[in-house]
């Protein structure tokens, strides 16, 4: 009790569900990397809640976190995603053939984008590398993009290679991650040695880019202005399975399990690690006080556009799935397609001061299906 931080102020779920009796337990314990406990639950001590959403307050430092800490890291997943218990197994679906639509009115979306992140198994994940291991990360990863070829095919740009100049023109331009301010980069160690071994890789048409080695060893990216998540989405599925195929020409391959799908620093991006989203203007929409519920029946979210923690300017939403883990990439870009068409067609009818009753859900449109599902079917 003498080292149980003190939690009574905190909203997060690493606070919800690590009981005193709970950290007695696991205190002792370390993966065989050397990643404890306490490594992994500093960020939401340091970091009490936000203002909008319940944060999750821990992260996992390698990949056998995840078991090692299991009766810590299991009931946040289960409560973050949406009652996936234990014993459920994940899908993986990267074939793009199997979205139906997915070309919005663009007097309504100004852009699409969907993005997820990759590990490279036997490397610690970035709140617990050495700076040997991020290096070696950038080494394999960046070999590996450099057999891209055709529409794929792009440079590598190092943060500690850019004046900073540079760097802040490109943040400006969304291609960039940010500065290491954020909360989850600083207090869970994963801005250590700023910038070494970080950097961004991007192909000719900058629609395609990698992050490496800042939350996640890989974060990556398909972007483009308009509403052709279609392409977004094709060239998305075409971009992951190339870069995985050139990381196990080398002998390495990504973190994933039946279990968890792709493996990821922080439990809220287990799964597919997916966000699909879309800059979509709804300025009827955001006077209707359904907005909310109709997202939540959607199983989508809101954001500004410049972020989680903005408010949307002249009315345009960033919406995106609220899922990552239990159901398949497929699903959950289909899922924004034909919710963010219904949002679109109910602004039509707000502006001609029409009822949308008819068009609003009754209830969630899919529950997930935990069964087990061939990775890459």
């Amino acid at each position: 009790m003498a080292d149980y931080p003190d939690l009574r102020h905190h909203n997060n779920l690493m606070a919800k569900h690590l009981t005193p009796r709970l950290y007695g337990k696991l205190r002792d314990k370390a993966t065989a990397s050397g990643f404890t406990l306490d490594a992994a639950i500093q960020t939401g001590v340091d970091n009490p809640g936000h203002p909008f959403i319940l944060t999750v307050g821990a992260v996992a430092g390698d990949e056998e976190s995840y078991d090692t800490f299991a009766e810590l890291f299991d009931p946040i997943i289960e409560e973050r995603h949406n009652g996936f218990k234990k014993t459920d197994v994940h899908k993986t679906d990267l074939d793009s053939s199997k979205i139906s639509g997915g070309k919005f009115d663009e007097r309504y979306v100004l852009s699409s984008r969907v993005r997820t992140g990759r590990s490279v198994r036997g490397f610690s994940l970035p709140p617990h590398c050495s700076r040997a291991e991020r290096r070696e990360v950038e080494s394999v990863v960046c070999e590996a993009l450099d057999g891209l070829k055709g529409n794929l095919c792009g440079s590598y740009y190092p943060l500690n290679g850019m004046t900073a100049a540079e760097q802040q023109q490109l943040i400006d331009d969304h291609f960039l991650f940010d500065k290491p301010v954020s909360p989850l980069l600083t207090c869970a160690g994963m801005a250590r040695d700023w910038p070494d071994a970080r950097g961004i890789w991007h192909n000719k048409d900058k629609n395609f880019l990698i992050w490496l080695n800042e939350e996640d060893h890989t974060r990556v990216i398909s972007m483009e202005k308009g509403g052709n998540m279609r392409a977004v989405f094709d060239r998305f599925c075409q971009g992951l399975k190339e870069v995985e195929r050139l990381i196990k020409r080398q002998g390495h391959e990504f973190m994933w399990s039946q279990h968890l799908g792709y493996i990821l620093t922080c439990p809220s991006n287990l799964g597919t690690g997916l966000r699909a989203g879309v800059h979509v203007k709804l300025p009827n929409m955001a006077k209707d006080s359904r907005f909310g519920e109709i997202l939540d029946k959607l199983r989508l979210q809101k954001r500004g556009t410049g972020g989680v923690d903005t408010a949307a300017v002249g009315s345009v939403f960033d919406i995106s799935n609220s899922d990552r883990l239990g159901f398949s990439e497929v699903e959950l870009v289909q899922m924004v397609i034909d919710g963010v068409n219904l949002l679109i067609n109910m602004e039509k009818r707000l502006e001609k001061n029409k009822p949308i009753d008819d068009l609003i859900p009754k209830s969630e449109r899919s529950e997930r299906v935990s069964s087990a599902t061939p990775r890459n079917e």
